[in-house]
C-alpha cells in the first residue's frame, strides 16, 4: 500500500491545488456583499468628515480595502469600480492613487462626465505642474477628433462611413452623377482618417505604458540606482503622470509630459494597465 501513496499524491495534487485556487477567488455573492459593504463605509465616511475626520478616514480605508479586494480576488475590473476606488482615495487625500484609479476607470468609461470632472479636479490638486510640449499641444488642437473622441465613438463613426462609402461606390457604377462622386470622396477621406486614428491608437496602447507617481515625494535619478545623481533639483510628487521607457524590475525609466526623462524606484509608482491595485498604505 505504501508504494502506491506517492502515485496517489501525484494524481491528487493538481486537484488539491485547483481547489486552493478556487477558494482564493470570490463568488458573485461575495463580490456583491463586499461592494455593498464598501459603499456603506464610503457613505459613513462622508457623514463623518466634518465632525470626526479620523473616524471618517478609517471608514474610507475600510471601503477601499473592500473595493480593491473585489478587483484583486474577484477578478472584477470595470469603470464604475475603479471610479469608486478613485473617489475613496480622493476623500482620503491620496491624490496619486485617486488619479491612478480615475485613469484606470477612463479605459472603460472614457466619456463619463462625472469621471472627467473628478479626474480634472484630482489633476488640479497635484504639486508638480508638468506642461505638455508645444508640439503635443499643437497636435491636440489640429487632431482634436483623435484626442477628444473615444476609441469607441471613432470606431462607430468609421463603421457608418465605411458602409456608406461602399454603398455610394456601388451606386456610382450605375449612375454617373456628380453628387455621388463627391459623396464618395466626402465619405472616403474621413473614413480613411478614422482608420488611421484607430490603428495609431491600437499601436499606442500596445507600445505605451502610462503610469502615475504614488509616493508623496519620489526622488528622480539619472540612472537605475540611488548612487546616481539626482535628475531634478526637486522630487516628483504624487499624481505626476508619465509613460514608461524601460522597466528593469526595481527601477523604471520614465518620460514626463514635457519629455524630460528620469529613473524612479518601482515602489514609488503605479501603472494604469497590467497591475492590480496595491494594498492600502497608511
Amino acid at each position: 500500500m505504501r508504494r502506491f501513496l506517492p502515485l496517489l499524491a501525484m494524481f491528487l495534487a493538481p486537484a488539491l491545488l485547483g481547489l486552493g485556487i478556487e477558494q482564493q477567488s470570490l463568488s458573485p455573492e461575495q463580490v456583491s456583499d463586499l461592494y455593498t459593504q464598501a459603499k456603506a463605509c464610503f457613505r459613513k465616511g462622508n457623514e463623518l468628515v466634518k465632525n470626526d475626520p479620523n473616524q471618517a478616514r478609517e471608514q474610507f480605508r475600510m471601503a477601499v480595502l473592500r473595493f480593491e479586494r473585489i478587483v484583486r480576488e474577484g477578478d472584477v475590473e470595470n469603470g464604475r469600480l475603479y471610479y469608486n476606488i478613485g473617489n475613496t482615495y480622493f476623500r482620503m487625500g491620496d491624490v496619486g492613487r485617486a488619479l491612478l484609479n480615475y485613469r484606470r476607470a477612463e479605459r472603460y468609461i472614457p466619456n463619463d462626465l462625472n469621471l472627467q470632472q473628478n479626474l480634472a479636479n484630482a489633476r488640479s490638486r497635484r504639486t508638480d505642474r508638468v506642461e505638455e510640449s508645444e508640439g503635443k499641444r499643437i497636435l491636440r488642437t489640429v487632431l482634436f477628433w483623435h484626442y477628444d473622441f473615444s476609441m469607441g465613438q471613432r470606431a462607430r463613426a468609421f463603421a457608418v462611413l465605411h458602409v456608406l462609402f461602399w454603398c455610394l461606390c456601388s451606386l456610382r457604377l450605375f449612375k454617373r452623377i456628380s453628387w455621388v462622386s463627391w459623396s464618395v470622396v466626402l465619405c472616403g477621406l474621413p473614413a480613411l482618417l478614422l482608420a488611421a486614428s484607430l490603428a495609431s491608437e491600437a499601436m499606442h496602447e500596445a507600445r505605451v505604458r502610462p503610469g502615475v507617481v504614488l509616493a508623496r515625494e519620489a526622488i528622480a535619478y539619472k540612472g537605475d540606482a540611488d548612487t546616481y545623481e539626482k535628475a531634478f533639483t526637486e522630487p516628483l510628487h504624487a499624481g505626476t503622470e508619465f509613460v514608461v521607457i524601460e522597466d528593469r524590475g526595481q527601477w523604471i525609466e520614465i518620460q514626463l509630459a514635457d519629455r524630460r526623462t528620469c529613473w524612479l524606484p518601482a515602489g514609488d509608482i503605479g501603472m494604469v494597465r497590467g497591475t492590480t491595485p496595491d494594498e492600502t498604505r497608511q
